[in-house]
């Protein structure tokens, strides 16, 4: 394995990316939609981590600023893409997450979340699964508080017309289950 600069070997370190590299893959998935991106994500910010352990450790919040960092990571990351040119073509084979497919599959939350578009899911993700409040999910993103506010409520409207849990297409959910 590589050495990071900076980064001395420490035991913290390693046990800390041992006990939540799973929950950080996940966080990844819940912001992006992508396992492989999640995974990058998750590297890139472990890696910063790595450089910056000391300081962080100092203030007592390492995942904080794991999850911080790929928020920003994930931002940053979508505006770039916004600029280029996608291929057909994938050149390597794929990586599914067992735990993640079965979630999916049964509920098709993140399916549907996919759907959205990145500064939306983001938002979503950032108020409802790391349960931020509006302003520290404004300075992680770099936008106004009342930009997140009416990002949440847009995205929040396209989930609910989208997307209902267990429903079938063209069921209603309200009637569904009753005989007519």
């Amino acid at each position: 394995m590589e050495a990071i600069d900076g980064y001395d070997g420490s035991d913290a370190f390693d046990a800390f990316v041992r006990a939540r590299a799973t929950g950080l893959l996940r966080y990844g998935y819940a912001l992006t939609g992508s396992q492989h991106d999640a995974a990058d994500l998750v590297q890139e910010a472990l890696a910063r981590l790595g450089t910056a352990w000391h300081r962080v450790q100092r203030k007592g919040d390492p995942e904080g600023y794991v999850r911080v960092t790929m928020a920003r990571l994930h931002v940053s990351w979508w505006r770039r893409r916004r600029r280029e040119r996608l291929v057909g073509a994938v050149p390597d084979r794929g990586y599914t997450d067992r735990a993640l497919a079965v979630v999916d599959a049964k509920s098709g939350l993140w399916q549907a979340l996919a759907t959205l578009p990145p500064r939306q899911r983001a938002v979503l993700v950032l108020r409802y699964y790391e349960q931020l409040p509006d302003e520290e999910i404004a300075a992680v993103l770099g936008i106004s508080r009342g930009t997140v506010r009416s990002t949440a409520l847009r995205g929040l409207a396209k989930l609910r017309g989208d997307w209902a849990p267990g429903a079938t297409p063209g069921v209603d959910v309200i009637t569904r289950g009753r005989r007519p």
